[in-house]
């Protein structure tokens, strides 16, 4: 029987080549096809999509491609989905390292149209199979461990809601996996992965004290699923936190990996399919994320902002408001010169939320200043009682476009910086780009007399506005921040990297100093150095750490 599915497709080099395919083939057998041309946010629109099989096109982008199959690998495990990848003969080699990445099927170019359409078909009923949980993959030849485990784990989740259990979903994303794959090989890179798993296994068997298992999706995910609600999942991703924030041995030396976490907790209603739907969806939140590597799915239908906001109420008196700490890295040197303070809320049944979900919570609550202020004042208490080890970082503080159009907030905030005894002079003020600042002129009074006073200014998220031009011509700035979107295309096109090494160029022009945002591979770091960029901050040195970890980062250069 032909297979009738929704299908997402990525073609980067035959855009409207794929599109017209999909589109004659889907007329006469049901199917709907999303085709995108780049991989901008490319988990959120396949998991939007609602596709059960995605394609994508690397003929003549292998790079491009295989990079999309690791994004694309876990979700497409962890959801029943299929992912059929298109080469051209010349890299047929590839195949090994796809397969490893989360693809299920696979077709060499030149192949005719009948052919891939075949392929697509076939590529459905491997999607109807993996999702309907009464086929054992144990008995499918050439079956892979975690194509198995990831079957078990979706049983395992359909007997627990079966009997009425509490049911909570940990997918795990690890990074910095390019820096070991760069010195050591492939070989660590999947050592280190299976490393990581044993890791979470120890956590599952010796230290949440519930129910639980640990399957491997594609590529470098996994998922920990535990029988349990509430506190007790909390307890579970610190520990998962904690076990995976400790170095791995690599050959002779030691690596620290990043990782990002996306939560779900059953909820009434809930199948398997629909909660890990919803996990797979907060760990696309998370991964598109600058700061918070955590991301707690909230229940269907539910306003979550309405919901955070009554709790945040009682959140500062509970002091349920911690801070994480991002290194930012000197290009030249490899040396970590400064931090970029974020906040995250400790919430007592979701878990860590991140700064974002806490600030639009803020000001659903009308809360900004108070969560602002309070935020400001456990920078600074922390920082000034740091370690001699730290005592010579930069600290990145961000302000809201709130604060800006205070009255007297200048001369508040330089109070504020006194009295904690933290130096004026290590001190970074960022504001955003998107935080629309819609007085200038006042803008640049109050930054003006805060640079005035010794603290330095930054421009976050810079290249994402229609306003850059304005803002670098009327503020006084010391800093200049590439945003993550640009940086995270800058091995792309030749046009996305004359778009980057345009902003740099201007920025350095006016004498400031260039950040680039969210760095996870050496590849874009060489392009941002050799585009002029001084400083990085991401995922390729470290994610947002605590004290302590931040602590031994700086023990080890």
């Amino acid at each position: 029987m032909q297979i009738a599915t929704t299908l997402f497709a990525v073609s980067f080099r035959q855009r409207d080549e794929i599109t017209e395919i999909l589109a004659n083939a889907g007329a006469g057998a049901g199917w709907q096809a999303a085709v995108a041309g780049d991989a901008d946010g490319l988990e959120s629109r396949f998991l939007a999509s609602g596709a059960a099989v995605a394609l994508i096109d690397a003929r003549g982008a292998l790079d491009e491609g295989l990079s999309a199959t690791r994004r694309l690998g876990g979700f497409v495990a962890t959801n029943g989905a299929a992912l059929l990848v298109l080469v051209s003969r010349g890299d047929v080699e590839a195949i090994g390292e796809f397969f490893d990445a989360g693809a299920t099927q696979f077709l060499a170019s030149p192949a005719s149209e009948g052919e891939l359409v075949q392929a697509l078909r076939f590529a459905g009923r491997h999607a109807a199979r993996a999702s309907g949980g009464a086929i054992d993959r144990r008995g499918i030849p050439g079956a892979s461990q975690y194509d198995r485990e990831t079957g078990e784990a979706r049983r395992w989740i359909v007997g627990r809601i079966a009997e009425e259990r509490p049911v909570a979903v940990v997918l795990v994303a690890l990074s910095r996996l390019d820096i070991v794959n760069a010195a050591h090989g492939r070989p660590a890179v999947d050592g280190l992965i299976e490393a990581a798993v044993l890791r979470a296994e120890t956590v599952a068997r010796e230290a949440i004290g519930v129910d639980a298992m640990v399957a491997r999706l594609g590529g470098s995910e996994f998922v920990l699923v535990i029988e349990a609600a509430g506190a007790a999942v909390t307890a579970a991703i610190t520990a998962l936190d904690a076990a995976l924030a400790r170095p791995f041995a690599v050959a002779d030396t030691r690596a620290v990996l990043g990782c990002r976490f996306g939560v779900a907790q059953r909820q009434p209603g809930d199948d398997a399919a629909a909660l890990l739907r919803r996990a797979s969806e907060a760990l696309a939140e998370a991964k598109a994320s600058d700061g918070s590597v955590l991301h707690v799915a909230l229940p269907d239908g539910v306003a979550p902002i309405d919901a955070l906001a009554i709790d945040l109420h009682h959140a500062i008196e509970r002091d349920e408001i911690d801070l994480r700490w991002q290194p930012q890295v000197e290009i030249a040197s490899g040396k970590i010169t400064g931090v970029e303070a974020l906040a995250r809320w400790s919430h007592r049944t979701l878990g860590p939320l991140g700064a974002d979900t806490l600030f639009d919570a803020a000001d659903r609550a009308d809360l900004g200043i108070a969560l602002s202020d309070h935020i400001q004042r456990l920078v600074l208490a922390r920082a000034v009682a740091w370690p001699e080890a730290l005592g010579t970082l930069r600290v990145s503080l961000n302000l809201t476009a709130a604060d800006i159009t205070r009255p007297g907030f200048a001369a508040l905030f330089l109070a504020r910086i006194d009295e904690s005894g933290f130096p004026r002079g290590r001190l970074t003020v960022e504001i955003t780009e998107t935080g629309l600042i819609e007085d200038l002129a006042a803008a640049s009074t109050l930054l003006a007399e805060l640079r005035g006073a010794g603290c330095r200014v930054a421009i976050d998220d810079f290249g994402t506005g229609y306003s850059s031009l304005a803002y670098l011509k009327s503020l006084p700035l010391d800093y200049v921040k590439i945003d993550k979107s640009l940086v995270r295309d800058i091995d792309g096109s030749a046009r996305d990297r004359v778009v980057v090494a345009g902003a740099i160029t201007m920025a350095r022009s006016l004498g400031l100093v260039v950040v680039g945002e969210g760095v996870e591979t050496p590849a874009q770091l060489e392009l941002l150095a050799a585009a002029g960029c001084s400083l990085y901050q991401g995922f390729l040195m470290s994610e947002a750490v605590t004290e302590p970890v931040l602590l031994e980062l700086m023990t080890r250069e």
